[in-house]
């Protein structure tokens, strides 16, 4: 994708972030609508959606994305909280100089987006999740059933996190085959406009377990911020046949976010809801504008 820059830049403990820089092709720099961070999911690199490209151009939006700690380019970090994507959000934005954006995040990408739109203030004015996972030990304490409705390969996994490290590596060492049952509509997705996972899905793979296992114990982990602290408008987009993360995560996310819209999508499934992106996209620059009107 010759439209996107990649850079790599230094965190103030000292970590590299592999960053994605892609202007709206056809504006002048600088005259973008609104940039939106692009939130990678498990276990992908950071590359911007292109499937999303085309909307992005009419719509003038400029993505920005990075590859999460151990992922491609990135330094490792274990034991880091969902939270700390704020931190690392705000040292890219800081070495593009870039003041204000929207965060979108699909699947494991969803609550490091909601941990932006939670912690970096006004830095933030609007957010996209889809697919998205709720807290585990927020969630559970409210008597929420968190594996309800989860394809079996992916409670093994996730129950191994919550078991800790040890066990969670084990289970990547061995030969366990994480099969992610996705619906027939996901598979056609994947086949089509949605191929370009395969782009994100192999570099990540191919680099063996430990960033993917960084990733499910922070999703069960305390992840260093509220839900009901984000505070700008939230689109939750979920396929009500997702037994990856099952649909009533995202009622729940949706639920939690003070005026959030769930657009939840009853035949749709965990790839196959993205094909609501584009829609979405258009929704959050209407409610940006109207906010700023």
């Amino acid at each position: 994708m010759t439209d996107v820059t990649e850079r790599d830049v230094t965190t103030a403990d000292g970590r590299v972030l592999h960053a994605y820089d892609r202007p709206p092709q056809g504006r002048s720099p600088g005259t973008e609508a609104v940039t939106v961070v692009w939130h990678h999911g498990t276990p992908n690199i950071g590359l911007p959606p292109a499937p999303l490209f085309d909307v992005a151009d009419r719509l003038g939006i400029r993505w920005v994305a990075y590859d999460r700690p151990g992922y491609g380019g990135s330094t490792p970090h274990p034991d880091r909280s969902v939270g700390s994507a704020a931190d690392d959000v705000a040292a890219v934005l800081d070495a593009l100089a870039v003041d204000q954006v929207a965060v979108m995040g699909h699947s494991g990408g969803g609550p490091h987006a909601l941990a932006c739109a939670a912690l970096l203030g006004e830095r933030v004015t609007g957010a996209i999740v889809g697919g998205c996972l709720a807290p585990y030990v927020t969630a559970t304490a409210e008597g929420f059933d968190w594996f309800a409705g989860m394809a079996p390969s992916g409670v093994t996994s996730l129950r191994a996190a919550v078991a800790g490290r040890a066990e969670k590596e084990a289970l990547a060492a061995s030969d366990w085959q994480d099969d992610m049952e996705f619906t027939p509509g996901d598979l056609d997705a994947l086949h089509g406009e949605w191929s370009w996972f395969d782009a994100v899905v192999g570099p990540a793979v191919a680099a063996g377990p430990a960033p993917a296992t960084d990733d499910d114990l922070a999703y069960v982990r305390p992840w260093g911020f509220a839900v009901p602290d984000v505070g700008v408008p939230t689109l939750v987009l979920h396929g009500g046949r997702d037994t990856v993360v099952p649909a009533t995560h995202g009622r729940w996310v949706a639920a939690h976010v003070p005026g959030a819209e769930l657009w939840l999508d009853p035949q749709g499934g965990h790839i196959s809801v993205l094909r609501e992106a584009p829609r979405a996209l258009d929704r959050l620059v209407e409610l940006l504008d109207r906010h700023a009107a």
